[in-house]
């Protein structure tokens, strides 16, 4: 095994939640990634949805217990020393598989933490030559950067540190993401929250006619927000309360403005504003349409899904799937179906972890 050290860090990152066609939907996860030689591990797996075990919404004790586990003070769950590295975003079970790593001690004197032999796995018993990860690992981390890392954890959860004052700690604190809901059409609203509820975003609604000098909301509430979503019938005036309720507050949210009044795209708009605080981590970093095709940027190799949505003269609603592969790092053309996305349509881009959406130029489609 080599003697090189590999850097270690921890990073907070996002599953986004997602509306399905047909009425399913994916679960929005909070997880902290690992940072392994700069760059999140999870990257390395192209085609993989998938989330670490130190996610926010699991109970502060079961958080606590997977930190002592990678920290080596607790018997490994799997056979062979093995630990669960990524696991199903929507649920724990390792029937939906998971990648899977021996963690240990080096054996060479020094007191590197060493992480070897990853695999996918799906029982209690991991075959490495048909289901390992062969050009990942192995990587030996320096005990006292890997054990500061995961060790703040535990001492965040411990002494109850304030968010504000680390940040990394955010997940271990188990704090929901929340979103204020405006608009004018009480139904859309409440089809709104009651999906962003759904996929995990905790979200409340406030109609815009109810809006005055202030929202009545208190400061601390106020704290709790991540992102306001406005309805395309808000006014200047009203967005102009609004922000200035979080301004004096002190509150950095991120500001949507719906599109339009199709739920699905207004919850990946969303996601979209959640996830972009962390924009030097995120796989797709483009998306526009020009000339009848799709320009998608992505940072690593990953797979990418595209759905189009549209309103006809009669303002229905048309959702097609338009493409799904897996793309290579760099800049990509996709040509769409003019059919597709014709009149008033809206272009949804979805990577592990990101989310990008565009509207289609009038030009894209027949006249």
């Amino acid at each position: 095994m080599s003697a090189e050290y590999t850097s270690f860090g921890l990073a907070p990152a996002t599953r986004a939640g997602d509306v399905l066609a047909g009425g399913g939907y994916q679960v929005h996860r909070e997880f902290l990634d690992f940072i392994v030689g700069g760059r999140p591990l999870l990257f390395q797996l192209s085609d993989l949805d998938a989330v670490s075990p130190l996610a926010a919404d699991v109970p502060p004790a079961i958080f606590i217990d997977h930190v002592r586990r990678l920290l080596l003070e607790t018997e490994a769950p799997l056979a062979g020393g093995r630990y669960v590295i990524y696991g199903c975003p929507e649920c724990e079970a390792l029937a939906c598989g998971a990648v899977t790593a021996v963690i240990e001690r080096a054996d060479d004197g020094s007191d590197a933490y060493v992480w070897r032999d990853f695999a996918w796995q799906t029982d209690e018993h991991a075959d490495l030559e048909r289901n390992g990860y062969h050009g990942i690992g192995p990587f030996r981390f320096r005990a006292d950067e890997y054990l500061g890392a995961l060790r703040r954890l535990v001492r965040a959860e411990d002494t109850g540190a304030k968010l504000d004052d680390d940040p990394v700690s955010e997940p271990a604190r188990a704090v929901r993401r929340r979103v204020l809901v405006v608009g004018a059409r009480a139904a859309v609203l409440g089809k709104l929250a009651a999906a962003l509820r759904i996929i995990g975003i905790g979200a409340e609604t406030l109609p815009a006619d109810a809006l005055r000098e202030d929202l009545g909301i208190p400061p601390e509430e106020l704290r709790t927000y991540g992102a306001v979503a406005f309805g395309r019938a808000v006014t200047d005036a009203q967005r102009a309360v609004v922000r200035g309720e979080f301004e004096r507050a002190g509150v950095d949210v991120a500001y949507v403005d719906g599109l339009a009044p199709i739920v699905p795209l207004l919850v990946a708009q969303v996601e979209q504003a959640l996830g972009e605080r962390q924009s030097d981590r995120r796989r797709l970093t483009g998306l526009t349409v020009v000339d009848g095709e799709a320009d998608v940027q992505v940072t690593s190799t990953c797979r990418v899904r595209l759905t189009a949505y549209r309103l006809d003269r009669l303002h229905r609603t048309h959702t097609h799937e338009v493409y799904e592969g897996v793309l290579e790092p760099g800049s990509h053309r996709i040509a769409l179906d003019p059919r597709t996305v014709r009149g008033r349509a809206f272009l949804v881009a979805r990577a592990p972890g990101a989310v990008a959406v565009t509207p289609v130029p009038r030009s894209s489609g027949p006249r």
